[in-house]
């Protein structure tokens, strides 16, 4: 079996990975929380409180479910072209675990979308009063921080041509 195909089997390995702890953190979250006080982890600055949230980041676009599928798929084709085109070396394994971090919370929050019509959010930081969120939005949050800050720090110009398509 080649790099390529042990990579690609890898990413789905670790997708699988992040999207069952996100459904299972969920599933917690509806049996210790749904209907119930929220449970304080830090008073005053994190706790956990269940919200069924039918828009996206920050609540917006309420019930446009058609548009979140349609956008996980763009993100999905997207992801899936990075991870095929990346070429095999210590220096682009970040990559693998990047996108397929993006990709598997993107995977977590459609399930939600097309079995429940919405998605489950648990965590606060009530310190800031953030926006009650889940494991899968850690996931892509994460993924992209991660990405953006090897772009601008980490890698160079010529360690991403292989995003336009041009060889390394």
């Amino acid at each position: 079996m080649s790099d390529k195909k042990r990579l690609l089997i890898f990413d789905l390995l670790l997708a699988a990975v992040f999207v069952i702890a996100d459904q299972a953190a969920k599933a917690a979250a509806v049996a210790g929380l749904k209907d119930k006080e929220d449970l304080i982890l830090i008073k005053g600055a994190l706790q956990l409180h269940y919200l069924e949230n039918r828009g996206a980041a920050f609540s917006m676009l309420q019930n446009a479910t058609p548009v979140f599928i349609i956008a996980a798929a763009v993100m999905f084709i997207v992801m899936g072209y990075v991870l095929v085109k990346v070429p095999v070396g210590k220096k682009y394994f970040p990559w693998h675990i990047f996108c397929t971090m993006i990709a598997a919370g993107g995977v977590g929050n459609l399930i939600d979308r097309i079995r429940l019509g919405y998605v489950i959010d648990f965590i606060y930081f009530s310190l800031i009063d953030f926006p009650v969120f889940n494991v899968a939005d850690i996931c892509v949050t994460v993924g992209v921080a991660l990405i953006c800050g090897f772009i601008l720090f980490v890698w160079k110009e010529e360690d991403m041509k292989f995003l336009s398509g041009h060889d390394k």
